[in-house]
């Protein structure tokens, strides 16, 4: 069974940091595999569309790059991804009010690149149940 479990989330004043992380299981079982595929975080407010935070790609050869971002976490946030481990990952520092919402991670794949679709939530094709994140002024 394909499963993606988020943790790392809490509360924190502005200014604080936290690291998100999400662990992919089940998908050498289910015939599906974690490479060449674009793993993203997301995040919904309440009353607000989900949005795309950060992504990164892994290529057919196990490798991690092209990490990309949303201008709003820009300089802030960073993404990345251990394959070893199967976990995707988020920095997130210099939190701000805003900052707060439900973080959720997803995967899609098999694709050649996050590209310029990587914050389409259509464009996944499984999510896991959320992390929240609360940031005080």
């Amino acid at each position: 069974q394909v499963q993606l479990v988020e943790s790392g989330g809490g509360s924190v004043q502005a200014g604080g940091s936290l690291r998100l992380s999400c662990v992919a299981s089940g998908y050498t079982d289910s015939g599906s595999t974690l490479v060449a595929s674009c793993m993203a975080w997301f995040r919904q407010a309440p009353g607000k569309e989900r949005e795309g935070v950060a992504a990164i790609y892994t290529n057919a050869r196990n490798v991690a790059y092209d990490p990309v971002y949303d201008n709003s976490v820009f300089g802030r946030f960073t993404v990345s991804r251990d394959n070893a481990k199967n976990t995707l990952y988020l920095q997130m520092n210099s939190l701000k009010p805003e900052d707060t919402a439900m973080y959720y991670c997803a995967i899609a794949g098999p694709v050649s690149s996050c590209g310029p679709i990587w914050s389409t939530p259509g464009e996944y094709n499984d999510w896991g149940q959320g992390t929240q994140v609360t940031v005080s002024s």
